[in-house]
Protein backbone atom coordinates (compact mmCIF):
# COMPACT_ATOMS: atom_id res chain seq x y z
CA UNK A 1 0.00 0.00 0.00
CA UNK A 2 1.06 3.54 -0.84
CA UNK A 3 0.00 6.98 0.36
CA UNK A 4 -0.31 9.79 -1.92
CA UNK A 5 0.36 13.02 -1.29
CA UNK A 6 -2.01 14.88 -4.27
CA UNK A 7 -0.21 18.50 -3.02
CA UNK A 8 -3.28 20.66 -3.84
CA UNK A 9 -1.62 24.07 -4.56
CA UNK A 10 1.67 22.61 -3.01
CA UNK A 11 -0.39 22.07 0.18
CA UNK A 12 1.24 19.05 2.43
CA UNK A 13 -0.51 17.01 5.05
CA UNK A 14 -4.08 17.89 3.15
CA UNK A 15 -5.52 15.63 0.83
CA UNK A 16 -4.48 11.60 0.76
CA UNK A 17 -5.12 8.99 -1.73
CA UNK A 18 -4.23 5.72 -1.33
CA UNK A 19 -2.92 3.23 -3.71
CA UNK A 20 -3.60 -0.64 -3.08
CA UNK A 21 -2.08 -3.99 -4.82
CA UNK A 22 -3.00 -7.64 -4.77
CA UNK A 23 -3.40 -9.55 -7.88
CA UNK A 24 -5.38 -6.40 -8.98
CA UNK A 25 -4.84 -2.81 -7.92
CA UNK A 26 -7.20 -0.04 -6.47
CA UNK A 27 -7.12 3.37 -5.65
CA UNK A 28 -9.05 4.79 -2.90
CA UNK A 29 -9.88 8.53 -3.64
CA UNK A 30 -9.00 10.62 -6.44
CA UNK A 31 -8.75 14.02 -4.75
CA UNK A 32 -9.86 16.67 -6.88
CA UNK A 33 -9.48 17.38 -10.36
CA UNK A 34 -6.76 20.18 -10.39
CA UNK A 35 -4.56 17.45 -8.74
CA UNK A 36 -4.89 14.78 -11.22
CA UNK A 37 -1.47 15.36 -12.65
CA UNK A 38 0.01 15.04 -9.46
CA UNK A 39 -1.27 11.55 -8.99
CA UNK A 40 -0.89 10.30 -12.48
CA UNK A 41 2.84 11.22 -11.67
CA UNK A 42 2.94 9.81 -8.33
CA UNK A 43 1.53 6.82 -9.88
CA UNK A 44 4.59 7.10 -12.54
CA UNK A 45 6.95 7.15 -9.86
CA UNK A 46 5.90 3.87 -8.18
CA UNK A 47 5.77 2.01 -11.11
CA UNK A 48 2.26 1.41 -11.12
CA UNK A 49 0.70 0.39 -14.81
CA UNK A 50 -2.47 2.42 -15.31
CA UNK A 51 -3.49 -1.45 -16.86
CA UNK A 52 -3.74 -2.88 -13.53
CA UNK A 53 -5.96 -0.49 -11.59
CA UNK A 54 -9.03 -2.39 -11.43
CA UNK A 55 -11.17 0.21 -8.98
CA UNK A 56 -11.15 3.52 -8.37
CA UNK A 57 -13.11 3.80 -4.67
CA UNK A 58 -14.86 6.94 -3.40
CA UNK A 59 -16.13 8.08 0.05
CA UNK A 60 -18.43 10.67 -1.49
CA UNK A 61 -18.55 12.57 -4.41
CA UNK A 62 -17.13 15.92 -2.45
CA UNK A 63 -14.47 18.03 -4.49
CA UNK A 64 -11.61 17.39 -2.31
CA UNK A 65 -12.46 13.29 -2.42
CA UNK A 66 -13.78 12.44 -6.05
CA UNK A 67 -13.27 15.29 -8.19
CA UNK A 68 -10.58 13.88 -9.96
CA UNK A 69 -12.92 10.71 -11.00
CA UNK A 70 -13.71 11.08 -14.43
CA UNK A 71 -10.42 13.15 -15.40
CA UNK A 72 -8.31 10.05 -13.70
CA UNK A 73 -10.77 7.17 -15.38
CA UNK A 74 -9.77 8.45 -18.62
CA UNK A 75 -6.24 7.30 -18.18
CA UNK A 76 -7.06 4.00 -16.33
CA UNK A 77 -8.15 1.68 -19.16
CA UNK A 78 -9.69 -0.92 -16.81
CA UNK A 79 -10.58 1.02 -13.72
CA UNK A 80 -14.01 1.52 -12.62
CA UNK A 81 -15.72 3.82 -10.10
CA UNK A 82 -17.00 2.99 -6.56
CA UNK A 83 -19.56 4.72 -5.19
CA UNK A 84 -22.66 4.87 -2.89
CA UNK A 85 -25.78 4.92 -4.95
CA UNK A 86 -26.79 8.34 -3.85
CA UNK A 87 -23.46 10.15 -5.10
CA UNK A 88 -23.41 7.64 -8.67
CA UNK A 89 -26.21 10.31 -10.34
CA UNK A 90 -23.35 13.11 -8.93
CA UNK A 91 -20.45 10.99 -10.71
CA UNK A 92 -22.01 10.52 -13.71
CA UNK A 93 -23.26 13.99 -14.12
CA UNK A 94 -21.54 16.42 -12.20
CA UNK A 95 -22.81 19.85 -13.23
CA UNK A 96 -25.31 19.81 -10.48
CA UNK A 97 -22.90 19.29 -8.11
CA UNK A 98 -20.67 21.94 -9.56
CA UNK A 99 -22.81 24.45 -9.29
CA UNK A 100 -23.61 23.88 -5.58
CA UNK A 101 -19.70 23.80 -4.93
CA UNK A 102 -19.60 27.30 -6.22
CA UNK A 103 -21.97 28.14 -4.55
CA UNK A 104 -21.30 27.35 -1.49
CA UNK A 105 -16.90 26.54 -1.52
CA UNK A 106 -16.66 30.01 -3.78
CA UNK A 107 -12.64 30.39 -4.65
CA UNK A 108 -11.73 27.08 -3.23
CA UNK A 109 -14.75 25.34 -5.77
CA UNK A 110 -12.21 26.45 -8.64
CA UNK A 111 -9.19 25.49 -6.77
CA UNK A 112 -10.45 22.34 -7.17
CA UNK A 113 -11.28 21.96 -10.68
CA UNK A 114 -14.73 21.32 -12.44
CA UNK A 115 -15.02 17.56 -12.34
CA UNK A 116 -15.72 15.81 -15.56
CA UNK A 117 -18.34 12.92 -15.94
CA UNK A 118 -17.60 9.47 -15.35
CA UNK A 119 -18.99 7.29 -18.28
CA UNK A 120 -22.15 5.41 -16.73
CA UNK A 121 -20.58 2.15 -17.65
CA UNK A 122 -17.70 2.35 -15.44
CA UNK A 123 -19.95 2.98 -12.24
CA UNK A 124 -20.25 0.29 -9.71
CA UNK A 125 -22.70 1.33 -7.49
CA UNK A 126 -21.63 -0.29 -3.69
CA UNK A 127 -24.00 -1.79 -1.27
CA UNK A 128 -23.13 -1.38 2.52
CA UNK A 129 -21.29 -4.69 3.32
CA UNK A 130 -20.36 -5.43 -0.34
CA UNK A 131 -16.71 -6.88 -1.02
CA UNK A 132 -13.92 -6.57 -3.90
CA UNK A 133 -11.31 -8.64 -4.09
CA UNK A 134 -8.14 -7.33 -4.98
CA UNK A 135 -6.31 -10.87 -4.82
CA UNK A 136 -3.64 -12.35 -2.61
CA UNK A 137 -5.97 -11.77 0.42
CA UNK A 138 -6.43 -7.88 -0.21
CA UNK A 139 -10.08 -6.85 -0.40
CA UNK A 140 -12.24 -3.38 0.26
CA UNK A 141 -15.65 -3.75 2.15
CA UNK A 142 -17.74 -1.03 1.56
CA UNK A 143 -19.15 0.54 4.74
CA UNK A 144 -22.51 2.69 4.49
CA UNK A 145 -21.22 5.70 6.91
CA UNK A 146 -23.85 8.30 6.35
CA UNK A 147 -23.87 11.63 8.26
CA UNK A 148 -21.23 14.10 6.78
CA UNK A 149 -22.66 13.32 3.81
CA UNK A 150 -25.60 11.58 2.39
CA UNK A 151 -23.96 9.50 0.33
CA UNK A 152 -20.96 8.58 2.48
CA UNK A 153 -18.63 5.11 2.52
CA UNK A 154 -16.04 4.27 4.36
CA UNK A 155 -13.60 0.95 3.04
CA UNK A 156 -12.65 -1.45 5.57
CA UNK A 157 -9.32 -3.74 4.63
CA UNK A 158 -9.38 -7.06 6.45
CA UNK A 159 -5.48 -7.87 5.92
CA UNK A 160 -4.23 -4.37 7.48
CA UNK A 161 -7.11 -4.35 10.07
CA UNK A 162 -7.53 -1.02 8.98
CA UNK A 163 -10.33 1.51 7.37
CA UNK A 164 -10.09 3.95 5.13
CA UNK A 165 -12.61 6.70 6.68
CA UNK A 166 -13.20 9.80 4.13
CA UNK A 167 -14.84 12.15 6.15
CA UNK A 168 -16.46 9.64 8.35
CA UNK A 169 -13.79 10.38 11.02
CA UNK A 170 -12.97 14.25 10.82
CA UNK A 171 -9.53 15.50 10.16
CA UNK A 172 -6.21 14.45 11.18
CA UNK A 173 -3.80 16.75 11.63
CA UNK A 174 -0.54 14.34 11.69
CA UNK A 175 1.86 16.34 12.09
CA UNK A 176 -0.25 17.81 15.81
CA UNK A 177 -1.72 14.09 16.58
CA UNK A 178 -4.85 15.68 16.61
CA UNK A 179 -8.45 16.14 14.94
CA UNK A 180 -10.76 18.62 13.98
CA UNK A 181 -14.11 18.45 12.94
CA UNK A 182 -15.23 18.71 9.38
CA UNK A 183 -18.94 19.07 9.47
CA UNK A 184 -20.53 21.19 6.71
CA UNK A 185 -24.28 21.54 6.30
CA UNK A 186 -26.43 19.41 6.02
CA UNK A 187 -24.46 17.68 8.29
CA UNK A 188 -26.63 14.92 10.48
CA UNK A 189 -25.11 14.79 14.05
CA UNK A 190 -27.39 11.78 14.90
CA UNK A 191 -26.51 9.84 11.50
CA UNK A 192 -22.81 10.08 11.68
CA UNK A 193 -22.65 9.60 15.51
CA UNK A 194 -24.33 6.26 14.58
CA UNK A 195 -22.07 5.51 11.47
CA UNK A 196 -18.73 5.81 13.98
CA UNK A 197 -20.84 3.85 16.53
CA UNK A 198 -20.80 1.07 13.37
CA UNK A 199 -16.96 1.81 12.51
CA UNK A 200 -16.31 0.96 16.35
CA UNK A 201 -18.02 -2.37 15.99
CA UNK A 202 -15.59 -3.34 13.41
CA UNK A 203 -12.47 -3.13 16.04
CA UNK A 204 -10.13 -1.53 13.73
CA UNK A 205 -6.43 -1.23 14.65
CA UNK A 206 -5.55 1.84 12.37
CA UNK A 207 -7.64 4.29 10.17
CA UNK A 208 -6.77 6.03 7.04
CA UNK A 209 -7.37 9.37 7.19
CA UNK A 210 -8.46 11.26 3.23
CA UNK A 211 -7.36 14.29 5.30
CA UNK A 212 -4.45 13.56 6.51
CA UNK A 213 -2.97 10.00 6.97
CA UNK A 214 -2.56 7.04 8.61
CA UNK A 215 -3.08 6.52 12.65
CA UNK A 216 -3.07 4.05 14.68
CA UNK A 217 -5.13 3.72 17.87
CA UNK A 218 -8.06 3.51 15.70
CA UNK A 219 -11.27 2.68 18.40
CA UNK A 220 -10.16 5.20 20.83
CA UNK A 221 -9.73 8.36 17.90
CA UNK A 222 -13.22 7.25 16.28
CA UNK A 223 -14.65 7.29 20.41
CA UNK A 224 -13.03 11.03 21.01
CA UNK A 225 -14.37 11.66 17.80
CA UNK A 226 -18.22 11.27 18.66
CA UNK A 227 -17.11 13.13 21.88
CA UNK A 228 -16.15 16.12 20.10
CA UNK A 229 -19.10 16.31 17.76
CA UNK A 230 -21.35 16.16 20.73
CA UNK A 231 -18.90 19.02 22.75
CA UNK A 232 -19.75 20.98 19.39
CA UNK A 233 -23.48 20.34 19.84
CA UNK A 234 -23.43 21.31 23.20
CA UNK A 235 -21.96 24.49 22.69
CA UNK A 236 -24.39 25.41 19.99
CA UNK A 237 -27.17 24.75 22.01
CA UNK A 238 -26.00 27.37 24.59
CA UNK A 239 -24.94 29.41 21.92
CA UNK A 240 -28.34 29.49 20.27
CA UNK A 241 -30.35 29.64 23.76
CA UNK A 242 -28.34 32.56 24.23
CA UNK A 243 -28.62 34.75 21.42
CA UNK A 244 -24.76 34.38 20.32
CA UNK A 245 -23.43 34.74 17.03
CA UNK A 246 -21.97 32.11 15.16
CA UNK A 247 -18.86 33.91 15.62
CA UNK A 248 -19.54 33.48 19.34
CA UNK A 249 -19.86 30.04 18.90
CA UNK A 250 -16.76 29.37 17.03
CA UNK A 251 -14.72 30.92 19.65
CA UNK A 252 -16.06 29.03 22.15
CA UNK A 253 -15.34 25.93 20.77
CA UNK A 254 -11.73 27.08 19.98
CA UNK A 255 -11.13 27.34 23.71
CA UNK A 256 -13.52 24.96 24.97
CA UNK A 257 -12.27 22.10 22.47
CA UNK A 258 -8.67 21.27 23.66
CA UNK A 259 -8.37 19.07 19.68
CA UNK A 260 -9.28 22.16 18.25
CA UNK A 261 -7.47 24.55 21.06
CA UNK A 262 -4.08 22.62 20.02
CA UNK A 263 -4.46 23.05 16.25
CA UNK A 264 -5.94 26.39 16.33
CA UNK A 265 -2.74 28.72 14.71
CA UNK A 266 -2.50 25.64 12.37
CA UNK A 267 -5.78 26.48 11.12
CA UNK A 268 -6.14 29.74 11.49
CA UNK A 269 -2.70 29.71 9.09
CA UNK A 270 -4.12 26.75 6.98
CA UNK A 271 -4.60 28.10 3.35
CA UNK A 272 -7.83 25.85 3.07
CA UNK A 273 -8.77 24.94 6.63
CA UNK A 274 -8.98 28.36 7.66
CA UNK A 275 -12.16 29.09 5.47
CA UNK A 276 -13.55 25.69 6.25
CA UNK A 277 -13.17 24.45 10.34
CA UNK A 278 -13.86 27.96 11.78
CA UNK A 279 -16.85 28.66 9.65
CA UNK A 280 -18.41 26.02 7.63
CA UNK A 281 -18.05 23.41 9.63
CA UNK A 282 -19.31 25.53 13.04
CA UNK A 283 -22.42 26.48 10.96
CA UNK A 284 -23.28 22.82 10.31
CA UNK A 285 -23.16 22.10 13.53
CA UNK A 286 -25.42 24.87 14.52
CA UNK A 287 -27.39 24.50 11.79
CA UNK A 288 -28.47 21.16 12.62
CA UNK A 289 -28.99 22.05 16.18
CA UNK A 290 -31.34 24.53 15.05
CA UNK A 291 -33.25 21.80 13.26
CA UNK A 292 -33.05 18.64 15.31
CA UNK A 293 -32.02 20.15 18.90
CA UNK A 294 -29.05 17.42 20.44
CA UNK A 295 -28.99 13.98 21.64
CA UNK A 296 -30.13 13.43 25.31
Amino acid sequence: MYLIDLELQGVENFIASYFLRGKQSALVETGPASTVPNMLTALEEIGINAEEVAYVAVSHVHLDHAGGAGALLKRLPNAKLVVHRRGAPHAANPEKLWTQARQVLGSIAEIYGKPKPVPEEKIIVAADNETFDLGNHVELRAVETLGHASHHLSFYEQSRDGIFLGDAGGIYLNKLETIVPTTPSPFRLDIALASLDKLIDLKPKRLYYSHFGEADGAVEKLKAYSKQLKLWAMIAKQGLENGDSLQTISDRIFREDAHVQKAASYIRNHSFLSKTVAYKSVRGIVDYVKKFGILT
